[in-house]
């Protein structure tokens, strides 16, 4: 998910009763629902960033030892702002803040289509849960209102508002569950077979709208799937290209290879170059942002 949403759950959770237990406990839960992407820092070394996303700073080892750090930070940095007029820091509140922060921030970044690697580094997988988008305002506004209404002096609105995000988020799992049963059936009635690999994704601002990439072996279909009524429609089709000629030696290239660590369905694109050919791979979820996003390219001679 988006920073503004994972601000908002820290934020939440902080204002649901942990501000009177403890010092800094919202800039604790907010930190700590922010930590796991300091990942982003990949972007200003060598290291072809994609690769390194959603891996160690969002599994299980980092999902231990992360809440220990903010904690102990948080609470040596209370320590020494300390005053008789204001709850001191305690240690086990801001222990247990930040293990909710580090976790929620986990659990919602599995939702999206991006995914990611929760057992990092021991094992590479990813993880999707395809069910709410990555940014999804209907979360904004339920955990924005619990915020400023807590702030303003009610102090459930928090609580009301987390309850309701978790309804939410519950909602849309099950929703995703079910498009996606349904959108395999209706694939396995048209071509009679089971597809390699299917998202059924969620589409920007409307829960009731899903965008589907199905791997049908040597291409990709593109489809949309809304409920009320019930519809799956299948449209365009995109070739993999992975055994076009070149294409094994592109796969060399530290870009090429970091990006298809990352790669969910990676397809290439081909075309002539000064120095030879140019195979560019792309990942058909950011096909509709053109080709400058989320895309990394080899020449062949």
């Amino acid at each position: 998910m988006d920073n503004v949403c994972h601000t908002l759950v820290g934020v939440a959770v902080a204002q649901a009763g942990f501000k009177q237990r403890t010092a800094l406990a919202t800039a604790t839960a907010a930190i700590a629902a922010n930590l796991p992407d300091i990942d982003v820092l990949v972007f200003v070394t060598d290291i072809p960033s994609v690769a390194f996303r959603r891996g160690i700073t969002h599994g299980v080892p980092a999902q231990l030892l992360l809440p220990v750090l903010c904690a102990g930070i948080m609470y040596a940095i209370g320590r020494r702002r300390a005053s008789s007029s204001a709850p001191s820091a305690h240690l086990g509140w801001l222990l247990v803040l930040s293990y909710i922060g580090i976790f929620t921030h986990v659990f919602l970044d599995f939702l999206n289509t991006y995914g990611i690697r929760l057992l990092s580094p021991l094992s590479q997988k990813w993880f999707y849960g395809d069910a709410v988008f990555i940014v999804d305002p209907w979360l904004w506004l339920i955990l924005g209102a619990g915020a400023v209404l807590s702030r303003k002096g009610d102090p459930k609105a928090a609580r009301r508002a987390l309850v309701g995000a978790t309804i939410y988020v519950a909602a849309m799992l099950t929703s995703a569950g079910a498009a996606r049963r349904i959108v395999e059936d209706a694939w396995i009635t048209r071509s009679g077979q089971p597809p390699r690999a299917l998202m059924v994704g969620p589409a920007p601002i409307t829960p009731f709208r899903k965008s589907i990439i199905l791997d049908a072996g040597d291409h990709y279909v593109e489809g949309t799937f809304g409920w009320f009524p019930t519809r799956v429609s299948f449209g365009d089709l995109t070739p993999k290209n992975d055994d076009a000629p070149g294409v094994a030696m592109a796969r060399e290239d530290p870009a090429v290879a970091g990006l298809l660590v990352w790669s969910r369905f990676p397809f290439w694109e081909i075309q002539p170059a000064a120095e030879g050919t140019e195979l560019r791979v792309r990942d058909m979820r950011f096909k509709g942002l053109g080709r400058a996003p989320f895309t990394a390219s080899a020449i062949v001679r």
